[in-house]
């Protein structure tokens, strides 16, 4: 059976094995602190440095972007897998999206017809909008900005890593150079050995230094062309974040319209008077701030506070305040502006009366004006200071 070996350069083989070998020689030293090295120049030095940080700095910003874009850590990792094995990422729903789905579906088991169903579904169907225009603004913002950030480190940074690894090894070899040649000027005047005359050792030695600080010189130029390319990398990076930003400003843009639309299609499914909160219960409009029905508690008199006085002027109802002082107290209370007055202003004369119920109801006061008492809703009713003057 023949078996066809690739030719091996012996001389190449043996050679390399020598530099590999004085490579580690020589860095093993340099930890030691037994020997000198070669020291990049100052503005390499830079140049390194700023190449190190906008490595570690983009790499954080993309991986912190599909973050904020994928929050689910599975999901990140399947859609890498599926990237690398060049296949279609498969399409899942969005949180928003199933959320959606459910409240459409409840609002069709509670009833279309309904108040709340026909509620449940507007909003459904407006988190459907959401969940689709955040699928358009997740493919949007990989594609303009976190794709080209990770072929820049998959490309660009992954050459630097390599040349200046190359680098190194030649200030490796050079420094090697060096120390040979110094090894073998120490050696001259002594007698030869192997039948190599140190003169011929240190003329090898230093043509073997020539050799290795022209390559490491040519690496060098190599390595710094690579790395002050870095700067037209970071104004490309600039379109890009100018890119995701448009992108982010137009993606919350149709989000805030379809909330608006929403909150405008739900204005108009509520009742023609709005509902407030009265005893723990809900009702239609606002009630009269004095109340046909009686209320037979007793009252704390020293709880007896001034309330807003009301003085209707045509169709419009205008604020007027009085100040007296009754037992041992002294207060003023005002109906809340934006209260929709829809009783009769004829009945109210200067001033009404209020006072804390007995026992104290978190959602109304009692009230009473000549004859008629009943009760006024805590929630349009506001206390003054007693040091606060009032406009006639």
């Amino acid at each position: 059976m023949n078996i066809n070996l690739p030719n091996f350069n012996v001389k190449n083989l043996v050679k390399e094995a020598g530099s590999t070998i004085s490579r580690v020689v020589q860095l093993t030293e340099e930890k030691l602190g037994t020997t000198e090295r070669t020291e990049y120049d100052l503005h390499f030095q830079n140049l390194a440095e700023r190449a190190d940080v906008t490595k570690t700095w983009t790499e954080k910003i993309v991986r912190d972007t599909e973050s904020v874009l994928i929050p689910n850590p599975q999901n990140r990792v399947e859609d890498f897998i599926f990237e690398k094995i060049e296949k279609s990422k498969p399409k899942r729903l969005s949180n928003l999206e199933h959320l959606a789905l459910d409240m459409i579906e409840a609002g069709g088991d509670f009833g279309q017809d309904m108040p709340y169903g026909q509620a449940l579904i507007k909003v459904g169907q407006a988190e459907q909008k959401l969940g689709q225009c955040e699928h358009d603004f997740i493919a949007t913002s990989g594609i303009c900005f976190t794709q080209p950030l990770r072929k820049f480190l998959d490309g660009e940074m992954k050459t630097i890593s390599k040349e200046r690894g190359i680098l190194e090894t030649k200030r490796l070899d050079l420094d090697a150079c060096k120390n040979r040649v110094k090894k073998a000027r120490s050696m001259l005047g002594q007698q030869s050995k192997d039948g190599i005359s140190p003169e011929a050792v240190l003329e090898q030695a230093e043509r073997d230094l020539r050799v290795a600080q022209a390559e490491f010189d040519r690496q060098s130029e190599i390595t710094k062309l690579l790395l002050d390319g870095i700067s037209t990398s970071q104004a490309s990076h600039l379109r890009h974040l100018h890119a995701f930003i448009q992108t982010q400003v137009r993606y919350y843009k149709q989000c805030g319209d379809v909330m608006d639309q929403l909150q405008r299609d739900l204005a108009k499914m509520q009742p023609a008077k709005p509902r407030l909160r009265i005893n723990s219960e809900d009702v239609d409009g606002p009630p009269s701030i004095v109340s046909a029905h009686s209320f037979d508690s007793d009252c704390d008199s020293n709880c007896t506070a001034l309330a807003l006085a009301l003085d209707a002027t045509s169709n419009d109802i205008e604020a007027g305040y009085t100040s007296i002082h009754i037992g041992q107290n002294k207060a003023l209370t005002h109906l809340l502006e934006d209260f929709e007055i829809e009783f009769d202003t004829s009945a109210i004369t200067t001033v009404i009366f209020v006072t804390e119920c007995s026992p104290v109801n978190e959602d109304y006061m009692y009230g009473k004006q000549g004859l008629m008492k009943g009760l006024v809703p805590r929630a349009f009713v506001e206390m003054l200071d007693e040091e606060q003057e009032v406009p006639l």
